[in-house]
Formats: C-alpha cells, structure tokens, sequence
C-alpha cells in the first residue's frame, strides 16, 4: 500500500513524514514548488519540535518524497490523504476552493481503485458534496471511496499526536475503505488508540465540536476570570477545584490571555456560518459569546497597559512571546501579535522577543521591532508583557532584568510565571484573576527594602492585580462579604 498526501502546510508535512515512519512509501504534493523543494531537500519551513528530524530521514532513506504533479500522486498511490487548508472567507465560512481544486487535479488521472481520504477541516456536508463531484470525474472502470479522517494534532506535540493519538475517527461509506484506514494506522491501532467508526457528517462534526468545546471551557474560565478580578477571588485556586471534578477536569481551565491559532478561532466561527447555512444560527448563538469573551481578554491587557503607561508617561514596551502557543512558530489569530500590534497603532514603542516565531511575526506585522534576547526586548521597557508561555520565560532572572528595563511592572497575562521572585526582585506583577501575593512576607518586605523599591499599592477593584494585602486579606476580604450578607438579610426582612 504506497500512500500520498495532498497538501503539505503543518498538517500535510507532519502526516506525511508519521505515514512513512509507520512503514509506507509516501509521496507529498504541494502546488508551492519552493516548499516542494525545502520539503525535498529534508528542511521543515515551519516550527514544530520533533519533525525535523522525522522527515529528514526518510527523505534520505527514500520512503519519502515530495513533489508538484498530482497526475504523480494519481499514478503512485493506492490511498489518498487530503490535508489541503480550508481558511476562513470574509463571512468566517470555510473556504474549500483548494480542497476542490485537489479532487478536480487528482481523480480524473486515477489509474486503479483508491481510497481517498480527507484531513482538512470541513462544514459539515462537504463530504457528500465531493462524494457527488468524484462520482463525476472518475474514469471508467475505475472505483473510489471518500472516507473522512480528521486530525487532532496539538502545536507542539505533532508528531507524538500523529504517530500515538488518542482516538482515530473513521468516517466511512463502505467495508473497504474501514480496512483501508485499519491498515494504514495499524501500528497505532495496536498500541492501543481506540477508533470511532461512523459515517461522514459525523466524522465532520467531530473535529469542530471538539475544537468549539476547548474553546468554550477557555472562555468559560475566562469569563470566571473577570469575575476574580472584581470580587478579589483567585482563578488559578477555581480552576484547580473545578478540576478535581472529573466531570469536568482541568485541561483548558487556564485563564489567561485567551486562544489563537489556525484552528479554535476558525473552527468556531466556521460552525456559526454552516449552523446559519442550516438554519439553525440561534443553536450555536452562545458561540458568539464564546469568541467575544475571547476577544475581551486581549483589549484587557491592551487597556490595562495604555492605563499604565498614560499615567507615568511612558511608551515603552517589552513583550515576550508573540506566538499563539509555546513550542510552536504559529501566529495566526495569536493573541500575543494581536495585543502587540494593538499597542504600537496606539502610538507605543513595542519590541518584542520569542523563542521561534520572529521570521513569521515580523512578515505579517513589520511594523513592531523584534529582538535577539528576551533581555534585548526589555531593555528600557516601561512595562513588561508576558504573552506566551514559553518555558524558558519561567528561569528568566527577574533581578537581573530589573536591571534592565526602565520600568517595574510585569503583567503576566498567560498565569504563567512564579510570581514569588519577581516580587522579591520588587517588581509589580500582575496577572489576570489571580492573587498574587507573597508566600513569605517577611522576606518579601526584607527584599523590597534592601532593594529600596516601595511596597505595592492595594488592590483596587477592577484592576489586573491580583490581591497583595498580605496576610490580612482573607479577614478583610471576609468581614467585607459578611457586611454585604447581613445588609441584604436585613433589607429582605
């Protein structure tokens, strides 16, 4: 069995190099002929830890291979992987031109029976559409099944997820093209990956549910996280009840800055348009509210920052991070490059350090100045944004960057760092929802003053801060609610 996967973005050239590391000959098509060639030459034109290395071996042993020709792929393999991107139109309606264009290129050259298999992510009923369009452009003699086989890969864990998932999704027509598939990941089948056999809208539905699931817990926690900043409740403390609850667990419940990328911000508001399509735009109505949650946390932490660099000022600002997510180079919808840019149309110096994600970063948004160093991107910085949870960002020395920058105040919109020695360094750390006070305040206050940096402000309501009243918080916090409950006991009776 000789397979070929059409397309090779992040999806494409990620299965293409599991499906030859599972044992087959493989052959990736792309209609970029410079990708084509990096591909071909054993280089990955994207970040993700782990692949490099994958491909480049079987590039060099032979088992993998890319070109150009989709006549190629028709006459090379026995089954078909679509991986082609479905981007968004200007209506947030998925755009299946290159998904289309790939069946239209590719069946009409079939020379033996196949199966074709699709990856991307679709509105549901696309399959039975192209069921109808192969049907169309097959030759004579000649018999293909459509099966769908969606892919949930995490940015970061690509290869790990490709090669070891955690569920395989058969959407199938026939007997056959469920062999197929049981063949091709017979490897991971074996290891123990549970497969879910169905039939294509099911199998269509699942990848965007999924995706408009994660996205809802994250809002959800960010909502609860806007509730925390007022009330001077902790949100890092909610979480970690909420999931102990295995109802509901705690993947996801980190409030933050909120989610990007090319696939959750996509995939919600491509189910808003289909359910519309459908006729059923009020089922989905509190996916709006989902996305608008989401979008509230970044002009969050743009107001909160303009706020603080009006009232010293200022215009300086250092970011780290600006890749929707560690470990990868992706900065579709990133919130981090939105915030940032956000910030310098507002008139501020922005400069900016991340691990991986510059050379996308600065094509798309130029107009920001990038950094070598996260030291390089705080220099002079009269406030500091962490955007983007790389875990290198954990062992930056905070006493050592305070002599870097101008300024002394961190906002930690992901939840990320300690805050612990960043506020013995005498920094200003923010976050979002969550209390931030010291665990030793005694060596907090020893710290400050050798530092001769004055203590904190209170905490005021509506502000990012988290709680740093010290010990004293809790009572006062307590007698506060108390006072509330007898006014309302006494008003009601």
């Amino acid at each position: 069995m000789r397979i070929s996967v059409i397309g090779t973005g992040y999806l494409g050239a990620t299965h293409a190099a599991g499906m030859a590391e599972l044992g087959f000959e493989v052959l990736g098509v792309d209609n970029n002929p410079a990708k084509a060639a990096a591909l071909s030459a054993g280089r990955v034109p994207f970040h993700e830890p782990g692949l490099p290395e994958l491909l480049a071996g079987h590039v060099e042993s032979g088992r993998l291979r890319f070109g150009t020709s989709l006549v190629a792929a028709a006459r090379f393999a026995d089954v078909h992987f679509l991986c082609v991107g479905t981007p968004p139109g200007t209506n947030g309606a998925a755009d299946l031109s290159q998904l289309y264009g790939a069946i239209e290129g590719l069946v009409p050259h079939l020379t033996r029976n196949c199966l074709i298999v699709g990856k991307s992510t679709v509105p549901v009923g696309t399959a039975e559409a192209l069921t109808a369009r192969i049907a169309e452009l097959t030759p004579a003699g000649i018999s293909v099944d459509l099966a769908w086989n969606p892919e949930f890969l995490r940015e970061g864990h690509a290869v790990h997820d490709t090669l070891s998932p955690n569920r395989l999704v058969f959407g199938v027509t026939t007997p056959d093209a469920e062999w197929a598939l049981r063949q091709v990941y017979s490897t991971p089948i074996a290891g123990g990956s549970p497969v879910v056999i169905t039939n294509l809208p099911t199998a269509e539905l699942i990848k965007v549910s999924a995706n408009a699931f994660l996205a809802t817990k994250i809002s959800f926690i960010n909502a609860m996280a806007e509730l925390c900043e007022l009330t001077g409740a902790d949100v890092t403390l909610l979480a970690d009840a909420l999931g102990h609850d295995d109802r509901i667990g705690r993947k996801f419940l980190g409030a933050g800055l909120g989610y990007g990328g090319g696939c959750l911000p996509k995939d919600v508001r491509a189910l808003i348009a289909r359910a519309g399509e459908l006729g059923a735009a009020e089922t989905v109505d509190f996916l709006r509210d989902i996305d608008t949650i989401n979008l509230r946390r970044r002009e969050r932490v743009v107001r909160e920052t303009l706020d603080l660099l009006h009232a010293s000022g200022s215009h300086r600002v250092g970011i780290l991070g600006i890749a929707f997510k560690p470990l990868s180079d992706d900065v579709r919808d990133s919130p981090a490059l939105d915030v940032a840019v956000r910030l310098q149309a507002a008139g501020v110096q922005v400069t900016a350090f991340d691990p991986a994600a510059t050379v996308p970063a600065r094509a798309v948004a130029p107009q920001l100045i990038y950094a070598a160093t996260a030291a390089a991107a705080l220099h002079e910085a009269d406030v500091v944004l962490h955007l983007t949870e790389w875990s290198e960002f954990r062992d930056l020395d905070p006493v050592f960057l305070r002599t870097v920058a101008r300024g002394r105040t961190l906002i930690d919109a992901r939840n990320a760092l300690d805050p612990e020695p960043w506020l013995a360094a005498g920094w200003d750390f923010r976050a979002l929802g969550r209390l931030v006070e010291s665990r030793n305040p005694v060596a907090r206050a020893e710290s400050r003053e050798s530092l001769n940096a004055p203590a904190p402000e209170s905490l005021r309501p509506g502000s990012l801060r988290g709680s740093r009243r010290g010990v004293e918080a809790p009572a006062t916090l307590a007698d506060s609610a108390l006072t509330r409950l007898r006014a309302r006991v006494r008003r009601s009776a």
